[in-house]
């Protein structure tokens, strides 16, 4: 399978404007596991979920097939980053005792990658894939924003993208399934942050290409008039969905 790259091009952005996780998230996900010697957290882009696993597992193996992410990637001593795609990871057989996927099953080579994940895992290890969608704008907002998510740059959307918002319920997943607690990303942003995170999506940077335009300038428009003040921070949420599993 061909590497499919959408954000290296935009890998510093991705490092400094996508969310992070709770930590509510890992401390569970640790909590299933029966050692913590060692975790992948394979498509780590610039290390989110590694930090957020580097309290509790001893090392941590952050993989990523972009060279670029992991050239911006950070993270405490405890984790190691490396170029690597998820479907050939270089981990030893029976070596690891979860394996995390933060918003990049989709992109993979499943069948593949599932079959590595098998290979590296300990027997009873856990497997943990998640992500998250579009979030939810405020009052009047949302419908712009949905707007411009389905329609504005809908079509630039990879196809790709479809796992995203089934949540994952339709993607096939051999492993012996664990139920998972409802979790969600909170944070407090002002308008231009938020702006700055959507610039790291595929779509929007596919939608740049195509029509050598920047949808984003429009969309603030729009919004600011509903927003108030742009430099006033407002409550912004997404849930998380998962599929977890063990071996």
């Amino acid at each position: 399978m061909t590497f499919q790259d959408h954000f290296s091009a935009v890998a510093a952005r991705y490092a400094e404007f996508r969310p992070t996780y709770p930590a509510e998230l890992f401390a569970w996900l640790a909590y299933l596991c029966k050692e913590h010697e060692a975790a992948w957290d394979c498509a780590t882009g610039s290390g989110q979920a590694a930090i957020g696993l580097a309290p509790h597992f001893t090392q941590v193996v952050a993989t990523d097939a972009s060279a670029e992410q992991i050239a911006h990637a950070d993270g405490p001593g405890n984790v190691i980053f490396r170029v690597a795609p998820a479907e050939a990871s270089g981990l030893q057989d029976r070596s690891v005792d979860l394996v995390t996927v933060a918003q990049a099953a989709h992109w993979f080579d499943l069948p593949k990658f599932f079959d590595e994940a098998r290979r590296v895992l300990k027997p009873g290890g856990v497997l943990a894939l998640w992500g998250y969608g579009r979030l939810d704008l405020p009052g009047e907002m949302d419908a712009i924003f949905q707007h411009f998510y389905s329609a504005t740059i809908g079509p630039w959307w990879p196809p790709e993208r479809q796992w995203i918002d089934d949540g994952y319920r339709s993607l096939a997943f051999p492993f012996e399934a664990i139920p998972a607690p409802a979790f969600r990303i909170e944070v407090q942003w002002d308008l231009p942050r938020l702006l700055d995170y959507l610039s790291t999506w595929s779509a929007v940077k596919r939608y740049r290409a195509a029509k050598n335009d920047d949808p984003l300038p429009a969309l603030r428009a729009e919004l600011q008039p509903l927003w108030g003040d742009a430099a006033t921070p407002l409550k912004l949420m997404w849930p998380l969905f998962l599929r977890v599993g063990r071996r």
